[in-house]
């Protein structure tokens, strides 16, 4: 389990090209710095998205694992998730169908942490 601030869930644009990614950046770039955040980018408005959105995509996740945090991406619409495949983005990051299910995920432990060993008596 994680310790650290509690998962913040930010609402993507309904457009993520070059303006709309760099304002939004603007906005969650406090919470991407924070120590060991957890985060999750919720897709469901996004509409349309471009290189400069993947662009945004990658830069959140460097930000957020220079503080040993965590982001993680929910409810994409078919669309953009054609786009983060293509890209191969979408093997950089744990993604969920909806957003409560990636914000409880930060409160389970993943199942690659137990190592099962067997004892010898």
């Amino acid at each position: 389990m994680r310790l650290g601030t509690p998962p913040v869930v930010k609402v993507l644009p309904a457009t993520l090209n070059r303006s709309q990614a760099s304002a939004f950046l603007l906005e969650v770039e406090p919470v991407l710095k924070t120590e060991r955040a957890q985060i999750v980018f919720d897709f469901s408005q996004v509409r349309q998205m471009d290189g400069a959105g993947v662009e945004m995509l990658l830069h959140c996740m460097e930000e957020v694992m220079k503080t040993d945090g965590d982001l993680k991406l929910s409810a994409i619409p078919p669309i953009s998730t054609i786009i983060l495949e293509l890209t191969g983005v979408d093997a950089l990051f744990e993604i969920y169908e909806n957003t409560s299910d990636a914000v409880q995920s930060f409160h389970q432990f993943p199942a690659h942490t137990f190592q099962v060993t067997e004892m010898s008596w």
